[in-house]
């Protein structure tokens, strides 16, 4: 039934709309990503000021009739992140984190653990802001993997690492394929491609440690096989392209 809807959201994407309005992507703990317009928010005069952009964590009250898009009637901000909004590298990684979500979960369906763990990423962001030489701590590769990582658990997609995905073998586990589903051993390789153990280490790490204390300092040349161990997982068994993990 049409109506009035209370629920915490964290805004994903905010793009202008005519004159004055706003189209918002959100993600929310009951009802997964929404979809919902602001009217008249870019005003001088907004009662909404400017809390409808990407990164708030917001309370607000919509209203819910035949479109798809709600319509925003009342806005409390939760947290503004205000700190990684000033630290570059930090509102770049909130901006790949908000991406991460918004393709890997597009639907309605709701899953708390997402929108507490983007939470939480954003959290760490901006606690960190401004650190040394201006730069958030966990605004690095290793954390936007790391990440990744923990939206896929949620999903039920994470990668076999234990064993060989293919055979079950638990030795001489050198590569990775993201159609069986994680590591391969030597025998089952091709069609896989080479994964270092300290790549291997670190997706094992990056699931099983909090964000907060992900390993740093891991190889270039781990993370871009890490990185490609959860692209390809993506692609395999969800059909869609994660941007990547860092600027270029």
């Amino acid at each position: 039934m049409p109506g009035p809807v209370k629920t915490e959201a964290i805004v994903l994407r905010s793009l202008r709309y005519g004159e004055a309005d706003r189209i918002l992507h959100c993600y929310t703990p009951g009802r997964g990503r929404i979809g919902a317009i602001a009217k008249g928010v870019r005003k001088t005069r907004s009662r909404f000021g400017g809390r409808l952009e990407p990164f708030f964590r917001l309370n607000l009250v919509l209203h819910e009739g035949r479109s798809d898009l709600m319509t925003v009637t009342s806005v409390e901000t939760v947290s503004a992140y205000a700190a990684l909004r000033v630290d570059g590298p930090a509102l770049d990684s909130a901006a790949r984190a908000c991406d991460a979500v918004a393709r890997l979960f597009d639907t309605a369906e709701p899953s708390p653990p997402v929108f507490h763990l983007l939470a939480n990423e954003l959290q760490l962001l901006d606690a960190g802001a401004g650190g040394v030489h201006g730069v958030a701590p966990h605004a690095h590769h290793e954390n936007q993997l790391a990440f990744r990582m923990k939206l896929l658990l949620v999903a039920g997609l994470a990668p076999q690492l234990t064993a060989c995905a293919t055979c079950g073998e638990g030795d001489h586990l050198v590569g990775f394929s993201g159609a069986a589903g994680g590591v391969v051993c030597a025998s089952c390789e091709a069609g896989g491609f080479r994964l270092d153990q300290e790549a291997h280490d670190f997706l094992a790490a990056a699931i099983g440690r909090p964000l907060a204390e992900v390993p740093t300092g891991v190889g270039s040349r781990a993370l871009r096989q890490a990185e490609r161990a959860i692209t390809d997982t993506v692609e395999h068994h969800v059909g869609t392209h994660l941007r990547s993990a860092t600027a270029r």
